[in-house]
């Protein structure tokens, strides 16, 4: 088939390779433009990028795709579909109605749970004990279209980036699957189940101890490799990279266990992994080595 491609983010790669792989035809990868990166460095290339130029794909990167220059230009690719994966811009009906088979989607939550931009973390911060990724037909709504393939994964204790490198490996079988003979029949999502993965705050990263040990705990999790959940101790910003709920007493941000846990509104978070700026991550063992947490964590002042 001819396919363009439209993705950026590491977990739109598997499946832009898997579908190269197959025989297909990428026509063009559109993805977002090069950013530059943190304290003003060279301007990076996404994800999808740089490896659709390893594959010897056109790439495009667009601002936006609601000029009608942009739209004629998508449109003479005349491509059978486009496989979308966390691209990054709204399509909008110009688009989603030009290729011949439509656009589909590859979404990392089992629809209609989880429809939005960040459905992984959301998933692990409500505690969710399964997930998986949903293949669909794009339609003008948020995450609505009918569904043409699922399939589950279990939750487990994996950290976001665990999950994310594994949904889209499952997202591009489900591809290649997909696009391999006839279309499977589309179903229309259930009314019921909906849930809204709104965009992730980097102000919701710093812990909070008044709250239950197991909610900070999944945010620990959530919140790996980015941003970072994260306390404020001594003037420094300690991120905390892994981390475990037991039973336990104490004050809310109470330090206990001489500096490995932390009480909490219900039980201890008792730290196993953690970061301080411009270091290593180190076991608690080795932080504190170097580093005396005081008696109390204060509450974090809110972030932009």
């Amino acid at each position: 088939m001819r396919i363009i491609y439209m993705g950026t983010p590491p977990f739109a790669v598997p499946a832009l390779r898997a579908l190269a792989a197959a025989g297909h035809e990428i026509v063009a990868a559109y993805t977002q433009p090069p950013r530059a990166a943190k304290r003003g460095k060279s301007l990076q290339k996404s994800a999808v990028h740089e490896a659709a130029e390893t594959l010897g794909i056109p790439v495009r990167h667009p601002e936006s795709l609601r000029t009608a220059e942009t739209q004629a230009a998508f449109e003479e690719l005349n491509a059978d579909i486009a496989v979308v994966a966390a691209y990054g811009l709204i399509l909008p009906p110009a688009i989603l109605s030009a290729p011949r088979r439509g656009c589909i989607n590859i979404h990392a939550s089992l629809l209609p749970r989880w429809r939005g931009a960040a459905p992984i973390q959301r998933a692990i911060l409500a505690g969710d004990t399964v997930t998986g990724v949903t293949l669909m037909q794009m339609e003008a709504g948020l995450d609505t279209g009918p569904m043409l393939l699922t399939r589950q994964v279990e939750m487990a204790d994996k950290t976001a980036g665990m999950l994310t490198g594994e949904l889209a490996q499952v997202g591009a079988e489900l591809a290649v699957q997909a696009l391999s003979g006839a279309m499977p029949t589309a179903e229309i999502q259930p009314e019921e189940g909906v849930t809204y993965a709104r965009k992730i705050e980097k102000a919701e990263a710093a812990l909070d101890f008044t709250r239950p040990a197991t909610q900070l705990e999944r945010a620990v999790r959530a919140f790996n490799p980015a941003p970072g959940a994260f306390f404020s101790a001594a003037g420094d910003r300690i991120k905390v990279l892994e981390a475990e709920a037991a039973d336990g007493n104490g004050d809310p941000g109470t330090v206990l266990d001489d500096g490995k846990a932390i009480a909490c509104g219900e039980g201890v978070l008792r730290l196993r992994l953690v970061q301080r700026p411009g270091k290593r991550p180190m076991g608690m063992r080795d932080f504190l080595n170097g580093f005396a947490l005081p008696d109390r964590i204060a509450p974090c002042p809110a972030t932009d």
